[in-house]
């Protein structure tokens, strides 16, 4: 079993892999610090558990577990904490198990071995239900120049399909996801406006709908000097959305 151990401070750390040593059939292949140094681990090291922290510095071990999720080779995750009041949101975030501090052996050991002895079926039911209850991201993890960074929804002005591909079009420019817009559109429900079958605008940033030629018609977005083109069908979805926020279109 391949075990990956989180958590911003050393001792406690330290103490996982002491409690660890213990335990037969255990590798741990790894250590990090923070939540995106982990999902990098996870990404490159494939572990079947991670073993992690909930309050660390930039991601933290819940948004963590949500994108370490969508990998091919996902891991089990068991959150270690010392607070109590993280728990039902620990389960929403796929968490097989929930340690409290000061860590027993005894506990440690019960759930690496829950965790061993969960089936594809019931592994598929806990991110079912995961699906159905979070909330949608607030940051999406992205590769920026041969980087992993977290892209802000807040500051996404669009989303446009190409084949297999999402560009997302933000503040700092443009970057490839690997995610279907149909996915992002129920995600983000009404943060997000499809004006055609291959783009999603941010609502917030909608200036108005243009007229460019007859039949033809674009948004204007603030911070966005781009010509993103709304398809007749969604035309009256552009003038509702507009009436509905107080514009005459």
């Amino acid at each position: 079993m391949k075990v990956l151990i989180v958590d911003d401070e050393v001792l406690a750390r330290a103490r996982l892999k002491e409690l660890l040593t213990g335990i037969s059939d255990v590798e741990i292949i790894g250590e990090a610090s923070n939540g995106l140094e982990a999902f990098n681990l996870c990404a490159r090291l494939a572990p079947d558990i991670v073993l992690m922290d909930i309050r660390m510095p930039g991601m933290d071990g819940i948004q963590a577990a949500r994108q370490m999720a969508i990998l091919d080779l996902a891991p089990s995750v068991i959150f270690t904490t010392a607070f109590g009041e993280y728990a039902l949101e620990a389960f929403e975030a796929n968490a097989i198990d929930y340690l409290l501090k000061p860590i027993r052996i005894d506990r440690l050991e019960r759930a690496l071995e829950k965790a061993k002895k969960l089936t594809p079926n019931q592994l598929e039911a806990i991110e079912t239900t995961s699906e159905e209850v979070s909330d949608a991201r607030t940051e999406i993890l992205c590769r920026v120049r041969g980087n992993l960074e977290l892209i802000p929804v807040s500051e996404i002005l669009y989303f446009h399909a190409d084949q297999k591909y999402v560009t997302i079009k933000y503040y700092g420019g443009e970057v490839l996801i690997e995610e279907s817009l149909k996915s992002l559109e129920e995600e983000f429900g009404r943060k997000f406006l499809r004006i055609h079958r291959s783009t999603l605008v941010a609502s917030k940033f909608i200036i108005g709908l243009e007229k460019s030629e007859p039949n033809r018609y674009h948004v204007t977005l603030r911070h966005c000097d781009d010509n993103l083109e709304v398809s007749r069908r969604h035309v009256s979805d552009v003038r509702k959305f507009l009436r509905e926020r107080g514009d005459q279109q």
